[in-house]
């Protein structure tokens, strides 16, 4: 089996609604993106002959995913009070609202299905919130 890895990294703040500690406050993370794709076989002809696949493209792919993040606070679909989406909003703030609690183990199966969706045999995606803590997800 071949193994490649490629990584990208996004600024975003979220919280945790309902946890009780430091992170059910606002704050922020440099999320980094670990994705591993596999291949028993490499290609065997024309321009990519001897690749599994092109480092060129998972890159750029996994780079527009994870870029879409970059700079926005990201919430919890339901989690904010309707008058603290319109303040924010009113202040041009940059929210994406998702359909799970945002968290590294969720963020690590949320990104495995969308290179996956790309076309790729994703193996595992590590997604870290800090340089030392990550969560992996694998199928």
């Amino acid at each position: 089996m071949y193994y490649l890895t490629v990584e990208n990294s996004f600024d975003s703040a979220h919280f945790l609604h309902g946890y009780e500690g430091k992170c059910s406050n606002l704050h922020g993370h440099r999320w980094r993106v670990v994705v591993d794709v596999a291949c028993e076989e490499l290609i065997a002809e024309g321009q990519q002959r001897g690749m599994c696949v092109d480092f060129g493209d998972l890159k750029k792919d996994v780079k527009e995913i994870t870029d879409f993040y970059d700079h926005a606070f990201i919430v919890e679909e339901g989690t904010l009070k309707e008058k603290t989406v319109e303040a924010l909003n009113e202040e041009n703030f940059r929210l994406i609202f998702v359909k799970f609690r945002p968290t590294a183990e969720n963020f690590s199966k949320f990104f495995f299905e969308e290179v996956k969706k790309k076309g790729y045999n994703v193996s595992k995606v590590c997604v870290y919130e800090t340089p030392n803590n990550c969560a992996a997800y694998s199928e």
